[in-house]
């Protein structure tokens, strides 16, 4: 079995001395090794990083070579990947994510060529991913790599990818009393040990630790504002690049962290309840609202996981569940759709379709015109019920 070559990368070669004199006869330097063939660089060997520039600019220049228009069938899927991340990857808000999904169909779709992506290989990728939600997003980068692609001419036949089925929006919101069960646990719940050695190996033991105060904060604020995950996870009470910020004087909260690209995920700024504010002010931390053992956190879902199962909660409770939960909370007080749609930062219509139900107002109109009451009403302002009747016949 032949070994994997290790790429386009630097190597030294020595000075090369005449056999019989002992003179130099060509002084050492550094050469861009690209398989069976040698590029000189005319760098020393203390000139390093003159070579490694080089090397940057004759990778960058083989790639553009390699990138004129080709058939699809001699187009690596992969090759259509590496371009989409390199063209991209500065415009992301979330980078780190691109890069998991780019890696993980590259490992996939490596060696296929474009003319492989079809909605067999689709579907079988999205059995392979394990979960339709992974997988359709994945799958639209796919799609948004090989449109890129074909827009700089790089080919020319359409490639369509097949996506999983949208799933279902999750609308499971919680009651006032799973609230309260899921505060009184997160705040009260001890962390249980178990012994290691001696006579009491093996017997559990309850600490004094509570670990799970910090998803208690996290509830608070979640419930409070309608906060996605990610933005309270960051939240702090000092301004500065990479996280969001809390104005506890003004009793704002700045949920887009500074210096990040604002998304359709919209994060406007919001006014906090004076309620949250007198909590968020008692709250000893450091430099985040949520923090664990003295540190911020990147994710509350473990911890959540953990605190929906010690609370008995059912039915898919998740962190977005708060979300939900704020959302329905307020159109059950009847309060303004715009007031609520500014606050949460989601369109009005957006609102009216998901959580529209909720509102005391809902249809009342349309369930209340059968009554008879209204149907007097409209006699009294000139619409004769007969004429309203002998209408709606014709109409039928």
């Amino acid at each position: 079995m032949p070994r994997p070559t290790k790429g386009t990368r630097l190597w030294f070669r020595e000075p090369r001395y005449d056999v019989k004199t002992g003179k130099l006869r060509e002084r050492g330097s550094w050469v861009i090794r690209d398989g069976a063939k040698f590029i000189a660089t005319g760098c020393a060997l203390d000139e390093v990083r003159e070579a490694e520039s080089k090397l940057a600019i004759y990778i960058a220049e083989r790639k553009s070579a390699d990138r004129r228009i080709k058939d699809i069938e001699k187009i690596d899927v992969a090759e259509v990947l590496d371009f989409y991340h390199d063209k991209t990857r500065e415009k992301q808000a979330n980078k780190a994510k691109l890069d998991e999904r780019v890696i993980r169909l590259t490992k996939w779709w490596g060696g296929r060529m474009l003319s492989d992506v079809t909605g067999e290989t689709c579907e079988a990728y999205a059995a392979s991913r394990g979960t339709p939600g992974g997988a359709r997003r994945d799958l639209q980068d796919l799609a948004a790599a090989i449109t890129l692609h074909r827009k700089h001419g790089l080919h020319r036949e359409i490639v369509e990818v097949l996506l999983p089925e949208k799933g279902v929006s999750r609308d499971r919101w919680l009651t006032r009393s799973e609230v309260a069960r899921l505060l009184w646990t997160c705040w009260r719940h001890r962390e249980v040990q178990v012994w290691q050695r001696g006579t009491r190996a093996g017997k559990s033991v309850t600490t004094d630790k509570r670990p799970l105060r910090h998803i208690a904060r996290f509830i608070l604020i979640g419930l409070y504002t309608g906060t996605r995950a990610g933005a309270i996870a960051t939240a702090s009470p000092y301004r500065g690049i990479g996280h969001s910020w809390v104005d506890l004087d003004a009793g704002q909260f700045q949920r887009l962290a500074e210096g990040k690209k604002a998304t359709k995920k919209r994060q406007p700024l919001v006014r906090l309840p004076s309620r949250l504010v007198a909590h968020m002010r008692r709250w000893r931390l450091k430099t985040h609202f949520i923090e664990w053992n003295g540190k911020p956190v990147a994710s509350v879902k473990v911890g959540f996981a953990s605190a929906v199962r010690l609370a008995g909660l059912e039915g898919g409770v998740h962190p977005h569940t708060l979300r939900h939960t704020s959302a329905s909370w307020m159109m059950q007080n009847g309060e303004d759709i715009g007031e609520i749609a500014g606050f949460l930062g989601m369109s009005p219509q957006m609102l009216i379709d998901v959580y529209g139900h909720h509102h005391p107002d809902f249809q009342e109109a349309a369930a209340e015109s059968f009554n008879i009451q209204n149907r007097k009403k409209r006699q009294k302002v000139g619409i004769p019920v007969g004429e309203v009747s002998a209408a709606r016949r014709n109409v039928a």
